[in-house]
């Protein structure tokens, strides 16, 4: 009899004898993932979030807290925010920069840190464009004039960014060729100052999405007009880096993958480009943004609003994707992950607010895969 009703128990898988329901202690969250020849050791990325507190786009003591501060705090891909490869291509006057030696070996100290740490050093280069040269935000994020420290700017095509915003300088070849020799080096110089991860900035409405998107491009040359034409900027901004950065270490590209109004950029479209990614080879995550390249755009947000996005483009090209997007808490960062939605979870607002997010997030999950730095065990007491 007891032989009977031990095969009919009807106690499901990862139940005790007393029916509690045990967590997997080893959670999606923070197994270990590898890119070519590095290996994060889980899946929580800090999302580029800008600062806005550089001088001369030389990173100082605040970004080396910033960031060291997310390493320690158990992060496992710790990025800097968007490094600018030219100073017209910075979002504000206090946005960093890797156009000169100076602002590399600035940047070299804190990749050093971050990797002491048990953290992947990882940097995100991009141009503004049409939407460079602003106030920082809680100054009001207008344009600023040249005539009070502003400067002139470029883009696809001379289409201003919104009313009142200035009308860019349309780049011709050989502005379109010194922007990604521009690239070319500061790739270098991320390499020489010892960042493991690079991701490239096209999206938010920056210079890349402004060539892709036909919101902002009205090209008729071989940069406009039909698909292949408008992503040929950004296929040659891959190029250059790859020129620069080495085969064994990964590049991520975050892009916008809808621009949110009616006739711009599509998840299509980015299921499109992802697949054409994947077959070249020289891409190995999509970092899964959205919006930013007209003020007309609809964002339905809240929490995980963008997983959907990462998701489609991971099951309809085969590539692994990072899913951003207002994630806050540990049991949705696990859900992401567990369901296949996304290779990484990105983490901004939420790694802002707790440095330590990681390690609260294995306490949750119960996972032991996360341990606190010697000189923090005695707050791990709640």
């Amino acid at each position: 009899m007891s032989e009977l009703l031990t095969t009919i128990d009807s106690r499901i898988s990862g139940e005790n004898e007393r029916r509690i329901l045990r967590r997997d202690p080893n959670p999606h969250l923070f197994r270990p993932i590898s890119f070519r020849s590095v290996t994060a050791r889980n899946r929580i990325m800090l999302s580029p979030m800008c600062q806005y507190s550089a001088q001369d786009g030389l990173a100082n003591d605040w970004h080396f807290v910033h960031l060291g501060a997310r390493a320690a705090g158990g992060t496992g891909i710790v990025c800097t925010e968007a490094v600018h490869i030219e100073p017209r291509g910075r979002i504000t006057s206090h946005c960093l920069g890797l156009w000169n030696d100076a602002q590399r070996d600035a940047l070299a100290r804190i990749a050093a840190f971050i990797a002491s740490r048990g953290a992947v050093p990882a940097i995100q280069l991009g141009h503004a464009g049409r939407k460079a040269s602003v106030g920082r935000p809680w100054e009001g994020t207008r344009p600023v004039p040249e005539g009070e420290g502003g400067w002139s700017v470029v883009s696809a095509s001379g289409e201003p960014y919104a009313k009142g915003w200035p009308v860019p300088a349309e780049l011709d070849q050989v502005g379109i060729d010194e922007t990604l020799r521009a690239l070319a080096a500061a790739t270098r110089r991320a390499r020489e100052a010892g960042f493991k991860v690079l991701e490239l900035h096209a999206a938010h409405g920056y210079l890349i999405h402004q060539f892709y998107s036909p919101l902002s491009n009205r090209r008729s040359d071989a940069y406009g007009g039909s698909f292949d034409n408008r992503i040929r900027y950004l296929l040659q901004s891959i190029e250059a880096v790859r020129a620069e950065w080495p085969e064994e270490l990964p590049l991520f590209i975050r892009l916008s993958a809808s621009d949110w109004v009616e006739g711009g950029w599509t998840l299509e479209d980015s299921v499109t480009l992802a697949r054409l990614l994947k077959a070249l080879g020289t891409v190995d995550l999509i970092d899964c943004s959205s919006g930013g390249n007209d003020p007309r755009q609809q964002i339905p947000i809240h929490p995980g609003y963008q997983v959907p996005l990462a998701s489609a483009v991971r099951a309809g090209a085969g590539i692994a994707t990072g899913a951003v997007g207002l994630i806050h808490s540990p049991d949705l960062a696990e859900s992401i992950i567990a369901n296949g939605s996304a290779d990484l979870v990105l983490l901004g607002r939420a790694l802002l607010a707790d440095p330590v997010w990681p390690l609260r997030a294995a306490g949750a999950l119960k996972s032991n895969a996360a341990s606190w730095p010697v000189q923090y065990e005695r707050s791990n007491i709640f």
